[in-house]
């Protein structure tokens, strides 16, 4: 008896590298947990806070050192945050912890940093030495704060939506409410 004849028409080829599972490092990644467009804007936070960090990190002499100090520790904590959120969604970690917990942090998150940045950001403007390198890091600190912000407002319509759609229709019985008297008992 020949396994050819046996397991034939039941054994399937092995599939190639093309339809197997990932390996590696792709393994790990998932870019699927976000929307288009909350990845586009998550990419964006990083990408425009870690430039405003460099470009502040540029910055070889200042007047009035307070509002750089500021807004170097804001951009680059804004910069962390916005990589630990990217790694959170897109690793299994996601898969660990409660995916609402994620979501929540994530709103406040978002909401701190953008109001924080912000402050930062027009800080540092009317602080700064009109230098290219200063003019560069603001612009980077408001669109990343803009990012952020534009991002909690997203969540913000996101859960409104979600809100609205859960919450079950109350149905009043308009006969029995217009009969009922309105002072029982009592003269």
């Amino acid at each position: 008896m020949e396994n050819g004849a046996v397991y034939g028409p039941t054994t399937e080829e092995d599939p190639g590298p093309a339809r197997g599972a990932r390996s590696g490092l792709a393994a790990y990644f998932s870019l699927g947990r976000l929307k288009r467009h909350r990845r586009a804007l998550k990419i964006l936070q990083l990408v425009l806070s870690l430039l405003a960090f460099i470009c502040e990190e540029v910055v070889a002499q200042c007047t009035l050192c307070g509002g750089l100090y500021f807004f170097e520790f804001v951009s680059c904590s804004a910069s962390l945050l916005s990589l630990l959120m990217l790694i959170v969604y897109c690793t299994p970690v996601y898969d660990r912890v409660d995916p609402e917990k994620v979501k929540c942090s994530d709103f406040y998150i978002m909401l701190g940093t953008g109001c924080v940045f912000l402050l930062a950001s027009i800080i540092f403007v009317s602080t700064h030495d009109k230098t290219s390198a200063e003019y560069a890091a603001t612009v980077f600190g408001f669109l990343a704060s803009f990012m952020f912000l534009f991002d909690f407002f997203t969540m913000l319509y996101e859960k409104r939506q979600e809100s609205a759609l859960r919450k079950p229709e109350t149905t009043a019985r308009p006969a029995e409410a217009l009969t009922e008297p309105l002072n029982t008992g009592r003269r």
